[in-house]
Formats: structure tokens, sequence, C-alpha cells
């Protein structure tokens, strides 16, 4: 039985690597948003002189959008893949984020919060800048929702902050 047992946990432990290619993914996914975003800046540039100033705040939001998604992309990417596949070996005396080895999931998971509400700040700050051309029940739909993900980011931080002041 203690062999069935150990050829059991081998596997188990063996699969995190089926996540790899999802994190390989992901830097696809940020490929495609610098793509989209360089498609943006090559759309605005030959009609910045007619554009009114409103609508250049939108595309610098939207702009600021994409920047943000794309570094929780490379949090997301980078942590998980540390805390759940494999430590990263990166050769000595080249370039190393500050922050790789030391997030841990809990830490992860309240930064992509985090993340999270600052992407749905910009985006109401977008709908806002926009609200006349938008219904009020919309307006009001949108407020609710950045409002959940505030209380569910603080609701996320104190229990994080809860269980760890326990152990």
């Amino acid at each position: 039985m203690h062999i069935v047992e150990r050829w059991v946990e081998n596997l188990m432990y063996a699969s995190r690597w089926i996540l790899a290619p999802i994190y390989l993914a992901l830097s696809l996914a940020l490929m495609a948003l610098g793509i989209k975003l360089v498609q943006e800046i090559i759309h605005v540039v030959p009609a910045l002189l007619e554009m009114k100033e409103s609508d250049l705040v939108l595309v610098i939001l939207s702009l600021i959008d994409m920047a943000l998604v794309g570094g929780l992309l490379v949090m997301v990417m980078f942590s998980g893949y540390e805390n759940f596949v494999s430590k990263l070996d990166i050769k000595e005396g080249t370039e190393k984020l500050n922050w790789l080895g030391k997030m841990d999931a809990g830490t992860l998971k309240n930064k992509v919060a985090a993340s999270i509400v600052a992407i749905s700040s910009i985006h109401l700050l977008r709908v806002f800048v926009d609200a006349e051309n938008i219904q009020n029940e919309k307006l009001l739909m949108y407020v609710i929702i950045h409002l959940t993900f505030v209380l569910s980011a603080f609701g996320m931080g104190m229990l994080d902050k809860m269980t760890r002041s326990t152990h």
C-alpha cells in the first residue's frame, strides 16, 4: 500500500506542471495587450489635433487601464509560477524584479484584488468622463460594481490580516 500512496503523491505533485502552459498563455495575453496598445496609439496620433480634450482623456485612461492589466498579468504569471509550479532560475547578474520569490499565495491574492480595484477605478473614471452619454441607471450599476470590488478587496485584506496574526 505504501508504494501506491507514494506513486499517487508523486503524480499529484508532478501535476502542478499542468499550470505551466497556463502561465505561458498569460505571456501571450500580455503580448496581445501590447499589440492593442500600439494599435490604439496608431489610431489616435493622426486625429490628435482634431480630438476633443475629453476624448483624449478617455484614450489616456484606456492606456492606463491597459498598463494596469499588463502589470496584473506579469504579477500573476511570475508569482503564480513561482508559488505553484517551480522557482524561477534567473541567472546571477541579470535584472530581477525585487518582489520575485517574496510573494506567497495570500499576498498575491491581495495584490490581485487591489489591482482589480485600481482597474475598476480607471474604468469608472472613464465612465464618468463620458457620463452625459450614459443612462443614470447604468452609471449607478457601474458604481455598485466598483464598490463591490472595493468591499471585496477590503474584506479579503482584513481576513488575511486576521489569519496571519493568529498563526
